[in-house]
């Protein structure tokens, strides 16, 4: 045997064969309802020899309610780079880990894609265990044709930069939906009505909870209405109705011109947040055109998105 087969001999035996290996599941959890979770979920969350999560305490509740005693760890954004290597060492010796977020499917406006994507670059597996989903509840109480939709998740904090997103987003034929917050629903409302003022918009809030509430209307005499009413509670998810013909071909007129292409990573990170990339997706795009390390990337394009709020 030559020296080069020892080796890779040697490294074989080292490594655990793709059946040894342990999981990576990612488990959508109740909106709101806690009824809503079905019975593979459950059973996932039993098996799991861990359960990440964004915060104990609010998994904790799930977790007693149907009497599952496993161990809880917190992987929020805050730590998820810093914690992916050990999590990938522990699947490759064969556990199984399930990763939740507070509510709904993880990594749709929630932590959870960087893990996946470093799971699957490293030929692990990794299953889907289907939850709730604000998005589509939404969509569907909305009413509106959602034959095409964008989903952009929470906007930036401040009206001006609220404003140029979602004039960004305005020629997208098709519905968009946001997450918001209560108590900035109002303002972030506002702004809609100002680049919107000839689009139908919902606001749906407490999905699948007792007082869930859809209300319609046109986008400034929503924002009128919510204007007017003291302590909205819940989560909101707001439904923008697709542009009609008219518009759209108006605003893709206004359009038309592609911009410069980034120069520096900055400008390319800015374009990427601004064009709705997910965090994952970029830090990997951003790694590969500058030269820099994904885990690097990823943090500047989180420290860019807390500098907009």
């Amino acid at each position: 045997m030559t020296g080069q087969s020892m080796l890779q001999a040697e490294h074989n035996k080292q490594q655990p064969h793709h059946s040894d290996r342990g999981i990576l599941s990612i488990v959508g959890t109740p909106i709101g309802n806690l009824s809503d979770a079905s019975p593979r979920v459950i059973q996932t969350l039993k098996d799991a020899d861990v359960v990440l999560c964004e915060d104990t305490r609010v998994t904790a509740k799930l977790m007693s309610r149907f009497d599952i005693h496993v161990p809880l760890e917190r992987c929020d954004d805050n730590v998820m780079v810093s914690r992916t290597q050990s999590v990938l060492e522990r699947l490759y010796a064969g556990q199984r880990i399930a990763f939740v977020s507070d509510a709904g499917m993880p990594g749709v406006s929630d932590p959870g894609q960087y893990l996946v994507d470093a799971a699957l670059d490293a030929q692990l597996k990794v299953e889907v265990i289907p939850g709730p989903s604000a998005v589509i509840c939404a969509l569907v109480a909305s009413g509106f044709a959602m034959d095409h939709f964008f989903f952009e998740g929470f906007l930036a904090r401040k009206a001006r930069e609220q404003s140029r997103r979602l004039t960004a987003l305005s020629s997208i034929p098709g519905a968009l939906v946001l997450y918001e917050s209560p108590h900035r629903v109002a303002a972030t409302l506002a702004v809609i009505a100002e680049v919107f003022p000839q689009r139908q918009v919902a606001l749906v809030r407490e999905l699948t909870k007792v007082h869930e509430e859809v209300v319609r209307a046109p986008a400034p005499e929503l924002a009128q209405c919510i204007a007017r009413r003291e302590n909205l509670r819940g989560e909101c998810v707001i439904v923008i109705a697709q542009p009609s013909a008219q518009e759209l071909s108006q605003l893709q007129a206004e359009s038309a011109g592609a911009s410069d292409a980034p120069v520096t990573l900055q400008e390319a990170l800015a374009q990427g947040v601004e064009a709705g990339q997910t965090k994952s997706a970029l830090a990997k795009s951003l790694s590969k055109q500058f030269g820099v390390p994904r885990s690097e990337a990823y943090d500047l394009i989180v420290q860019y998105n807390q500098n907009l709020q």
